[in-house]
Parts: structure tokens; sequence; C-alpha cells
């Protein structure tokens, strides 16, 4: 059956004015609401003073952490845990090599460039200190400079 619109709006008037079929529940419901939200009220906790500033106390602990993260800037950290690694894997080479003779005569003056290029390097980190070539180029001056004293003191073609 195909009804079209005032037909509708007649039907759905009658239906709301006629209260004939309006459904009643079969038992009285309220009491069994009341009795739920009276045990919904009395289960809640009371909050004290303490676990509000707790929560505080937590919250702040957190917002502190985060910005301590983010203002930190790893890179930075990153080239001071770098060079000092370095520092100490040369400094105890050349304890290493100290009585062992060199190779060549002029390993000294090639250590020094070497240094002077990771000064630079360092120079230019502070302006950039997120640049990764830079980091990068920092990396390998520092595997030159270990690998030059190796190989003036230990060469290749000398260990069998």
């Amino acid at each position: 059956m195909k009804m079209n619109k005032p037909d509708f709006e007649q039907f759905l008037t009658q239906s709301l004015n006629d209260t004939k079929h309006e459904l009643a529940p079969e038992k009285d419901l309220w009491p069994g609401v009341e009795r739920a939200l009276a045990k919904h009220e009395v289960a809640k906790p009371e909050k004290s003073g303490w676990n509000k500033l707790a929560a505080i106390a937590a919250c702040t602990v957190a917002a502190l952490l985060t910005a301590q993260l983010f203002i930190k800037t790893p890179q930075t950290n990153s080239v001071v845990a770098m060079s000092d690694f370095f520092a100490k894997q040369k400094q105890s080479l050349l304890v290493q090599y100290e009585g062992s003779p060199a190779v060549t005569d002029n390993w000294q003056q090639q250590l020094n460039e070497l240094e002077e290029a990771e000064s630079a390097i360092k120079q230019a980190l502070e302006n950039e200190p997120n640049n990764s070539a830079l980091l990068s180029m920092l990396a390998q001056v520092y595997q030159q400079q270990l690998d030059l004293i190796n190989k003036v003191h230990a060469p290749k073609w000398q260990t069998i």
C-alpha cells in the first residue's frame, strides 16, 4: 500500500492522538530504576584531596619530561658522545703505540690536519646541529684519525 504525503500526515496525526494503542509495562519499573541509581551513587568512592594532588603532580612531571625531551637536541648530545668516544679510542691507540716506531715521519702532521678538519666540522655543527652530512663527515674524520694511527704503527704488511 502506497501512501502519499497528505495521507501519511493524516495517519500520523491520527495515530498520535489515538491513546488506545498506548502500551503500558506489565509491572512498575520505577522502583528498580531508583534502586539502580541509589546503588550507583553509593558505589562511588569519595575522592580525597590527595588523589587530586597526586594527579596534578603526575601531570606536572610528565609535562616537564616532555619539555626536556623536546628542548634538548639529540644531535648535539650525539656529537658530544661521538667526540668523547673517539677521543678515548685515539688516546688509547696513542698510548698503545707509544714505544713502537712509526713507518713515516710526517704522520703527526697528517693527524694535525685531520684534527683541524674535526674542529672546522664541529664549528659548523654549532650553527647546524641537525645536519646529517656534517655528522657523517665528523665520523669519517674520526675514523681517518684512528686508521692513520694504526697504519703508521702497525701496517698490514708487517703483520702475519
